[in-house]
């Protein structure tokens, strides 16, 4: 665990000015042929077949109860479908992949070893990678092929910045020429704190084969209701249209800083359990759980094993 100061400095750099996080560990994949669209389009929530290339979209891959099995970033460049995952979810999406796809003109190709990611968070994150001398849009997921110190790189646009995926060999020298542009280098442990105030949920820890995309307020992001049939789309379709989802994702204020999975109960009744704990320079202890809806904001619920968690609206606000 980083220290206090360490925290703090990556902390202010984030959120003041700009920071590269080495992300290369997601899994990544990619779709090339004539059906690469139409494939994918049938197997996740969102518009495939509506993108553009420069343009992407993020989505869920759903089991046939419409819960989730993983959520994947999807991105149209042209010649190829490039999708970027968790780890933990990667082999539910390239085994998918790989079942679904006969009689498809597709082909699947591995890329997580292949190209490093490095994130850069913070209000200075665009000029730190010359996003806007290389065109890139400002809609989260646009994307486009750039230089970054002398390699070739594909700019993509984030809820907190840039990303900037490479090829693995020339991960070093991009990592420098970011670093030399301002950006300062830390660990996703000040990342995590960010995405926890943002109120992002994080697959395996947040999201799991349990929730339901409009349970943790995902439809908006990740749910076409306009597009074709998809794997799951019954059940997302039949809540959103006709019902209210049993639980919520809620932001968490913590007594003291608290191990994730901890059982939340409101008075003798079990509501749900702490996904996502981080100690924010900001909102001190503070955490991510869906929950049953009675736990509304202002609630105070009691943890297994001592202490409490209000429960408040996301995102996280002074």
């Amino acid at each position: 665990m980083a220290a206090i100061d360490q925290i703090i400095d990556g902390y202010r750099a984030i959120t003041q000015y700009a920071a590269v996080v080495d992300r290369s560990d997601r899994g990544k994949l990619a779709l090339t042929g004539a059906g690469a669209k139409e494939f994918l389009a049938g197997q996740v929530t969102n518009d495939i077949l509506g993108l553009e290339p420069g343009r992407g979209c993020y989505a869920a891959l759903l089991t046939h109860k419409g819960k989730m099995r993983a959520d994947l970033r999807v991105l149209d460049a042209g010649d190829e479908l490039l999708l970027d995952t968790e780890r933990t979810a990667l082999q539910a999406v390239f085994d998918t992949i790989r079942t679904f796809k006969l009689g498809y003109d597709v082909e699947l190709h591995k890329r997580t070893l292949q190209r490093a990611l490095l994130s850069v968070a913070g209000p200075d994150a665009r000029r730190v990678t010359g996003a806007d001398r290389a065109g890139l849009g400002t809609d989260e997921h646009d994307h486009v092929a750039a230089t970054l110190g002398d390699r070739d790189v594909r700019l993509i646009a984030t809820d907190l910045g840039v990303d900037v995926l490479a090829p693995a060999e020339d991960r070093d020298a991009v990592h420098a020429a970011l670093v030399a542009a301002g950006a300062a280098p830390v660990g996703e442990e000040i990342a995590e704190i960010v995405r926890v105030e943002h109120g992002r949920p994080r697959y395996g820890l947040d999201l799991d084969e349990s929730v339901i995309p409009q349970e943790a307020a995902l439809n908006e992001r990740a749910v076409s209701f306009t597009k074709g049939c998809y794997v799951g789309q019954e059940t997302v379709a039949r809540l959103f249209y006709k019902g209210k989802p049993n639980r919520h994702l809620r932001g968490l204020k913590l007594s003291a800083p608290i191990v994730t999975g901890a059982t939340l109960r409101l008075g003798e009744k079990e509501v749900g359990r702490l996904a996502s704990s981080v100690v924010s320079p900001v909102h001190g202890p503070i955490g991510l759980a869906i929950v049953r809806r009675e736990a509304e904001p202002g609630a105070v619920l009691e943890i297994e094993g001592g202490g409490t968690a209000t429960v408040v609206d996301l995102p996280f606000t002074p």
